[in-house]
C-alpha cells in the first residue's frame, strides 16, 4: 500500500492510505497488537485496479491447481 497523507486529530494521528484488499487481511490484529489496543481503523472501497500479471498468474494457479499455460 501507499500512505497518501496524515493529519493530527486531537492527541491522535489520522493516516490516509491506499492498500490492496488482499493486504488488509490480519490488519486489525496487527494494528491492535502494535498499539496496545489503542488504535482503530476504517476501510472504504475506492476502486478496482488490474492485477499485475505475476500476481494474476499466482491466483489462477492457486485456484486451478495447474501452472498457467500448461496443457490445453
Amino acid at each position: 500500500g501507499r500512505v497518501e497523507g496524515q493529519e493530527p486529530r486531537g492527541n491522535a494521528l489520522a493516516v490516509k492510505a491506499s492498500v490492496p484488499l488482499a493486504e488488509m487481511f490480519g490488519y486489525a490484529t496487527d494494528v491492535r497488537s502494535n498499539t496496545q489496543g489503542r488504535a482503530s481503523y476504517t476501510m472504504q472501497f475506492d476502486r478496482y485496479e488490474e492485477v499485475p500479471g505475476n500476481i494474476a498468474q499466482d491466483i489462477v494457479e492457486h485456484r486451478t491447481g495447474e501452472p498457467v499455460g500448461a496443457g490445453a
